[in-house]
């Protein structure tokens, strides 16, 4: 949400000139996009992870600001909660060897990172959402300390005008209040970028979408939540329920939520702008100088700060972004589905298989948006979250026939999806050593039906039948989560339970 944002009050006019000043902005998008003013393809990636920090005791760390004084580099960053940093890894082009660069350059730099956190007493750990953390550790006074973080939590506390309340029913049920937005800071995500030209946005956008669920179902890793047993992927909810500015009555109302799924399938990027606009106020009006109309009319190129910024407030989870490089605009397919974790070779297979099979399904002459309705989209990714690995979705029969069947999503990925992925990263150029070495990482956790949730859910319940008391058991499941993601080795591989003593 940017790096300038300062904390000051707003009054209403600073929120009219602000929406007047978004219009532009978007007529301003307009523009460019009418010219044909955007970068030619690129074939670009980029990469973020966001980490949590715990001790040798598998409990979060507030000490984010003295690790990233002791990291001093720019690939570091803070995020939401005193126990999260965010990496960030450079673009890449998609061709070649670039997974295996990219999981060299994440192994080296976690490395380092995890090493300079220990020198405080933490340790790097990438999970969706840490199973020891408690109520206690996600409150405002566990905020970063930084001011947009503090500024975007007063606007959202005074737009919902009450407590935000968390009702998640999974295995079990939780039910709580904060008066903050700290709890957000509980989910720490991997987000892909694809950068795309303005005609081929709308496809890579609507390919995202529809994968989804399939991503959720195989990158769960997010089973726990204060103590409680929820649904394979919990982020979603907690993320949704924890930025709900809506009070209840707006939501009786079906006044949208700022994390969001969609509603449709779009022809364009601008159409999402547009929404972002139409549907939710500005959280934070603060204005650029920048005057984007005049820009374009002397021949330059706008920043759209305040387009940027207000769509960095609706979280999507496949964001549009307007970026500019080297003064040149160009738009980005912001995947932000899945959990971060649980190693590094995880991740990078998760990578894979979206970038090639977005390719894939992007490229397809009756592509399966055509045929499969978004609300049965949405319903997936429901279904997805809930169930995990065992999770069953509604997908588009082969053949002309047309209709829906609900399949378990790991025949679905191993059958359909896994050589489609494969063609995709054949038409990037990827090395074929690349795609079959990630690319097996996913069709192995589908064999074996295993991932992040089902292992943490699996030694979990092995630990309480051993005897130990809930907060224990939690405990040394993450302790051993810790030990085995430390040897690098895919999730699919590890072992259940706890080594004999």
């Amino acid at each position: 949400m940017g790096e300038k944002v300062v904390a000051r009050a707003f009054d209403l006019s600073d929120r009219q000139t602000y929406r007047r000043k978004l219009n532009q902005c978007l007529e301003g998008l307009e523009r460019l996009l009418a010219e044909r003013r955007f970068d030619r393809p690129k074939n670009l990636l980029g990469l973020e992870i966001e980490l949590n920090l715990a001790g040798p005791d598998g409990m979060p760390r507030m000490r984010n600001a003295q690790v990233l004084q002791r990291i001093a580099s720019r690939d570091f960053q803070t995020e939401l909660g005193m126990f999260n940093l965010e990496v960030n890894i450079v673009p890449h082009r998609l061709s070649g060897r670039v997974f295996d660069q990219l999981a060299e350059e994440l192994r080296t730099g976690l490395a380092y990172a995890h090493r300079k956190a220990a020198e405080v007493g933490a340790g790097i750990v990438m999970i969706g959402i840490l199973p020891t953390l408690g109520q206690r550790d996600v409150v405002s006074s566990n905020l970063s300390e930084a001011e947009r973080y503090t500024l975007l939590n007063e606007q959202m506390a005074a737009a919902r005008g009450e407590d935000f309340a968390l009702d998640i029913e999974g295995v079990e049920r939780l039910v709580c209040t904060s008066p903050s937005i700290a709890p957000e800071s509980a989910c720490t995500s991997v987000q892909f970028h694809l950068q795309v030209t303005p005609a081929r946005f709308a496809d890579v956008w609507n390919a995202a979408q529809a994968v989804t669920s399939v991503q959720i179902a195989l990158g769960a890793n997010s089973p726990f939540l204060f103590g409680k047993e929820l649904w394979r992927e919990s982020r979603p909810p907690l993320f949704q329920q924890a930025t709900d500015v809506r009070p209840p009555e707006l939501q009786n109302q079906g006044v949208r939520p700022r994390t969001w799924f969609g509603e449709r399938w779009i022809s364009s990027a601008y159409e999402l702008f547009e929404e972002n606009l139409r549907y939710f106020p500005p959280l934070l009006p603060i204005r650029d100088d920048e005057e984007p109309l005049r820009v374009l009319d002397d021949g330059g190129v706008p920043t759209l700060a305040e387009l940027v910024l207000h769509n960095g407030t609706v979280y999507r989870w496949n964001r549009p972004v307007y970026g500019l490089a080297d003064g040149v605009p160009h738009l980005r397919v912001e995947n932000r589905v899945l959990p971060a974790g649980p190693t590094v070779p995880d991740v990078i297979a998760n990578a894979a298989f979206y970038y090639g099979l977005v390719r894939a399904l992007a490229e397809e002459s009756r592509p399966v948006w055509s045929k499969l309705p978004f609300e049965a989209a949405a319903e997936n990714f429901d279904a997805a979250c809930r169930h995990g690995i065992e999770a069953e979705i509604l997908w588009p029969l082969p053949g002309r026939s047309g209709g829906l069947a609900k399949v378990p999503a790991v025949k679905l990925v191993r059958d359909e999806l896994l050589p489609l992925a494969a063609a995709g990263l054949d038409a990037w150029n990827i090395e074929p050593a690349d795609r079959d070495r990630y690319l097996g990482i996913i069709e192995e956790r589908c064999r074996r039906r295993v991932n992040g949730a089902s292992w943490q859910v699996a030694t979990y319940h092995r630990a309480l039948e051993a005897g130990l008391e809930r907060d224990a058991a939690l405990a040394a499941t993450t302790r051993r989560y810790i030990e085995l993601a430390q040897t690098g080795e895919p999730v699919h591989t590890w072992p259940v339970g706890f080594p004999a003593p």
